[in-house]
């Protein structure tokens, strides 16, 4: 019967659908809901569930053409989260929250989790002091290396190197660079310190005002023929991190923290270098 065809939708890999147009913007929706805990397939059903309304599970899993039991699967899950509903009407229909209030249960639901982790610190420190140590030999001074992929990670780091620094810090980047810094507030904490900080970047007039916290005097405009693609933090001559991918090349940034003494003393005299032929900026 003609209403039983699987229906055709923005999902449809066909390259003459008409539908197809949205596909970017689609792929670029999923990527976003990830980083609220969705994978592939949850946002996926969310989404066809959200844009085509209620529907029952054999529908879902006939026009996204899922396997029947990894459809209920992820309806189960997605209602585990609160983030779709059911009837109780039989055959029972799905529906999707509005993408404002499901956005806010996920959130919520990580803030609730993050709660729970931290007040769960004190015992699991104990439980950890309660095992002895079994190291026979001092341990000999090595470089380490930490690989930080993700902004998560990366916005991590940061923020305990902002908070611990005792003495110098010093940052070099892009424009787009300290767009994020800035809407991460890593400078806030940074300018109630008393700790002699540099500040070098590639900005223009109009993100100007990303500096409006800090001390501009502290802050100098790297010449035009220097890159873009460098973007490195250093602290307390101890601990670097640089990055390999940054803002200016990829929205999924990847860096690398060390505390190697040759890399950190490299990178200070490289910035110092810039440093010196770089002007101030206009109180």
């Amino acid at each position: 019967m003609k209403n039983e065809e699987t229906q055709i939708t923005i999902f449809d890999t066909a390259t003459d659908s008409t539908l197809s147009e949205h596909r970017l913007t689609l792929d670029k929706l999923r990527e976003d809901l990830a980083k609220f805990g969705l994978t592939a397939n949850q946002a996926k059903v969310y989404i066809f569930l959200g844009k085509y309304g209620s529907k029952t599970a054999p529908e879902v899993c006939k026009s996204l053409k899922l396997p029947r039991t990894e459809t209920y699967h992820l309806l189960t899950t997605l209602q585990n989260k609160g983030i779709v509903s059911a009837t109780f009407q039989h055959p029972i229909r799905f529906a999707a929250l509005p993408l404002e209030k499901a956005v806010w249960v996920l959130v919520n639901a990580e803030k609730e989790r993050v709660n729970s982790l931290q007040q769960q610190e004190k015992s699991i420190t104990e439980l950890w002091n309660t095992i002895p140590e079994f190291t026979t030999t001092p341990e000999s001074k090595e470089n380490k290396f930490q690989m930080l992929q993700g902004n998560n990670q990366v916005n991590g780091k940061i923020r305990e190197m902002v908070n611990t620094v005792e003495s110098e810090f010093l940052v070099l980047g892009s424009e787009k660079d300290y767009l994020k810094f800035y809407h991460a507030d890593f400078f806030e904490p940074l300018s109630k310190s008393d700790t002699e900080y540099k500040i070098l970047a590639s900005a223009s007039d109009r993100s100007m005002y990303i500096f409006d916290e800090v001390d501009r005097n502290q802050v100098r405009i790297v010449p035009s023929d220097i890159q873009e693609n460098l973007c490195f933090i250093s602290k307390d001559n101890n601990e670097l991190l640089f990055f390999i991918k940054n803002a200016s090349q990829s929205a999924d940034v990847t860096a690398i923290w060390t505390d190697s003494e040759s890399m950190i003393y490299s990178m200070k005299t490289l910035f110092n270098s810039i440093w010196a032929k770089s002007k101030n900026i206009h109180l």
